[in-house]
């Protein structure tokens, strides 16, 4: 019963992560061009020009599918650094201090990298091409 998903095991990954690279790039495009929302008045300079960009870059391109597993390793890497520095000096349960969502990018993008692109994306495509040009 419960295996009624299973064929759609590979559009469901795909689906996740072109979803989680295009939220993460909405937090770069906050931070860099307040567009959908401007940043918190509180958020320091270095953090908006030092995760504004990964956020932007790496989220696009593991939308897109292209270079997926170094951007999202990268991403993971930001997004444990951010927990760290801004939300584990608050209590050490990300319930309490805030610090969930940083801590769910983290380990999503973390799962993305060991998986790598799957289907839907540039880097699938690419191989494809590779394979009939041989």
């Amino acid at each position: 019963m419960m295996d009624f998903m299973r064929p759609w095991t590979a559009q469901a990954y795909a689906i996740m992560r072109i979803m989680v690279g295009l939220l993460f790039t909405s937090h770069g495009l906050s931070k860099l061009v307040h567009f959908p929302l401007p940043p918190p008045p509180e958020a320091p300079a270095l953090i908006l020009y030092t995760a504004g960009p990964i956020e932007l870059v790496c989220g696009a391109l593991v939308a897109l599918g292209l270079l997926t597993r170094p951007a999202a390793f990268l991403a993971s890497g930001t997004m444990a650094v951010a927990y760290f520095m801004a939300h584990f000096p608050r209590g050490f349960f990300p319930i309490a201090n805030g610090g969930e969502l940083a801590v769910l990018y983290c380990f999503a993008f973390l799962f993305i990298a060991a998986y790598g692109s799957g289907i839907w994306s540039v880097d699938a495509s690419r191989r494809q091409s590779e394979k009939c040009d041989h």
